[in-house]
């Protein structure tokens, strides 16, 4: 029964305005798992950042850029799945931050 409180409660985040969760729980306890079943439910994308060699500031400008692009100007619902083990710069959470501030 977890799992479906979990997943109902991400998706009632989903379906409020510009509505936004951070998930804290031990590695492996099915948080993305849950995220990605709750955003597939609410019919939104999925967007994820893809770490690769050299993967740095410029490119998660890239990607970033690449979200907004994906749910401004294209108007589709997009969840943006950000994990811990994502953070190769500091300045990354400072972005994050700031995109749930403005």
């Amino acid at each position: 029964w977890d799992a479906c409180e979990h997943i109902s409660r991400l998706a009632r985040v989903l379906r409020q305005p510009r509505g936004n969760a951070m998930l804290v729980g031990v590695g492996g306890s099915g948080k993305q798992s849950l995220t990605r079943f709750a955003a597939f439910m609410a019919e939104y994308k999925c967007f994820q950042i893809e770490l690769k060699k050299g993967y740095g500031y410029n490119e998660f400008r890239e990607d970033l850029k690449t979200l907004y692009f994906t749910a401004g100007a294209d108007g589709e619902p997009i969840v943006f799945l950000f994990s811990d083990t994502q953070i190769v710069n500091e300045s990354f959470v400072e972005d994050i931050n700031n995109i749930l501030n403005s």
